[in-house]
């Protein structure tokens, strides 16, 4: 059985040979290692392999060679071609790793990173991965329903799939049984200080008068703290710590307090706990519990780490290796949950998948394939460093999967109209796509005399003044003069050497009216009407204009948002 996908090759030689006559095969060779760059690492196989498989391809009768399928390059697979380097402390079969969102938001580019590498770290080394939710504030941090579902929807559309879903709402019990051991063993105590009272005693280094309670005292005033005794704000289990340490938030660290859920009920549990666990505490022992191994998180959360290794240590339990990464920022995208929230509230964006955002559902919505946005978060690594990744490099990634799958067409923005006066009846046929003849053409025959065509408001300029040259794509080169576009001929040649304008059009009896969604605004024009060929979500390129994704469609109307050039 050959290590190598015979198919794969056998497609590429027949698109080769369909486009030129005769396939080549070091023409083969080069296309399907940027296909599978893996399969460098067998390159002698490779070369013999293909030279075989094309032989055999140019043999073929024409109706053989039409009846291999075509190569669908719009989404090779290459979301393993970056190879990770080792995990410290790595163990095959024992690397289990897990990604913790807080459901108050939805995942943006600042959350592919620990995502990504810990899901592909828990398969390298064949593990376990989990997604956990982090969903234990109903009040300053509430979750909401919907979060908890279109972080799912994100995760799946990027083709990651947990070993498990977990939500530390249901798990309040293991909680309570963890800190009642911990107030046991003497490294816990309920706090009734008020918050500036403990602030003070703590900046000095100086301990509470609750610190020293004996066990059975904090054991019941705990047991209070779960049945209502106390009301929200005045109890609080904290964890013993270094009073002296350099960092004042390490110091008695909180562990869990009271929320009054009859006033914020939590969405999966209502009213029916009060008592909640901080961060720190839930994550130590459900990283015990799950038997996490790798911790690969921002460098934001290096303090946490310190406050979490406390548990660990006093419940005896194994420390996770923590890998921590540097930001990722956008900037030309925004990121900030706060900002995002306050914007939709106030009207400035329209949702989550507003297009000057860069969540993973408004990234979705404008056509950036999961594909690229994985390989993107791949090739920055897991640096300490922050990371810029700026919509040049998401585009450039992006292009490689959508160009294949992206059908050409023209559209025109606020057009302006223009006379064109043709000599001779002239016939246009221009392909869907350029290198797939058998998507079929765009085929216009204009008659002699004056015709009306539609040309984008950026052209304006470069053909209304008298004198001017230019060549309408696919019709033939022309002069401005007295009000209308005057024939010159058809030389292409002529037209390149000349360095003329080349401009695109639509001619107004075969056209959709088209809204073009920007992040920066709208626009209305004109899309040629083979644009009613595609489907809803189909990637198209509008050529000189960028790729788009087409997003509304009906009887003569279109609208399509932008993706990049």
């Amino acid at each position: 059985m050959s290590i190598f996908d015979i198919d794969l090759i056998r497609r590429v030689a027949a698109e080769n040979r369909r486009k030129y006559g005769v396939a080549n095969d070091k023409s083969v060779l080069g296309k399907v290692i940027s296909l599978r760059p893996e399969y460098r690492n067998n390159i002698r196989e490779l070369i013999e392999t293909v030279k075989a498989v094309v032989s055999e391809v140019n043999q073929l009768s024409i109706d053989e060679l039409n009846s291999i399928p075509p190569l669908d390059i719009g989404r090779p697979r290459v979301k393993h071609e970056y190879v990770l380097p080792p995990l410290p402390n790595a163990v095959m079969g024992r690397v289990f790793t897990r990604f913790a969102p807080n459901p108050d938001f939805v995942l943006h580019l600042g959350s592919l990173r620990p995502l990504i590498f810990s899901y592909e770290y828990a398969k390298m080394y064949k593990g376990r991965f989990y997604l956990r939710f982090e969903d234990t504030d109903p009040k300053t941090k509430r979750p909401e329903p919907e979060f908890y579902e279109l972080i799912l929807r994100d995760i799946e559309w990027l083709g990651i799939k947990p070993d498990k879903v977990i939500y530390q709402s249901d798990r309040l019990e293991l909680y309570y049984d963890v800190a009642r051991e911990l107030i046991r063993k003497g490294y816990a105590y309920v706090c009734t200080c008020d918050r500036d009272t403990f602030k003070s005693y703590i900046s000095m280094g100086r301990a509470c008068p609750h610190r020293e309670q004996d066990i059975e005292e904090n054991l019941e005033l705990f047991e209070r703290m779960l049945n209502g005794y106390f009301e929200e704000g005045e109890a609080v289990l904290r964890i013993k710590t270094d009073l002296n340490h350099p960092n004042i938030s390490v110091r008695d660290w909180p562990a869990l307090r009271i929320i009054d859920t009859d006033k914020y009920p939590h969405p999966r549990k209502g009213s029916k706990y009060r008592v909640w666990p901080l961060y720190n505490f839930s994550c130590s022992i459900d990283d015990h519990y799950l038997n996490i191994s790798h911790v690969l998180r921002g460098a934001e959360h290096r303090v946490n780490e310190v406050k979490q290794e406390y548990i660990f240590r006093y419940m005896g339990w194994d420390i996770p290796t923590y890998i921590h990464h540097g930001r990722v920022a956008i900037p030309e995208g925004i990121l900030s949950k706060s900002k995002i929230l306050k914007g939709i509230r106030d009207g400035i964006y329209t949702g989550i998948d507003d297009p000057r955002l860069a969540t993973i559902a408004a990234l979705r919505r404008r056509g950036f394939t999961a594909e690229a946005l994985y390989n993107v978060i791949l090739k920055t690594g897991l640096s300490m460093a922050n990371t810029t990744i700026d919509y040049s490099m998401l585009a450039s990634e992006n292009k490689r999967f959508i160009d294949g799958i992206s059908n050409r067409y023209f559209g025109v923005r606020k057009s302006r109209e223009l006379l064109v006066e043709v000599p001779d009846t002239i016939e246009v046929s221009i392909r869907r796509h350029p290198d797939y003849p058998d998507r079929g053409f765009r085929k216009y025959t204009f008659d002699s005399g004056v015709l009306k065509l539609y040309i984008d408001i950026e052209d304006f300029d470069r053909v209304y003044h008298d004198g001017n040259r230019f060549r309408l794509i696919s019709i033939g080169n022309f002069e401005y003069r007295d009000g209308k576009a005057i024939y010159l001929g058809n030389d292409v040649s002529w037209a390149k050497r000349n360095r003329i304008p080349f401009i695109h059009w639509v001619y107004p009896p075969k056209s959709f009216k088209a809204l073009f969604i920007y992040p920066e605004g709208y626009r209305e024009g004109y899309i040629e009407d083979y644009i009613g060929l595609e489907d809803v979500d189909s990637h198209i390129q509008l050529e000189r204009l960028g790729y788009f994704k087409i997003e509304k469609m009906s009887d003569k109307y279109v609208e399509v948002i932008f993706s990049h050039r």
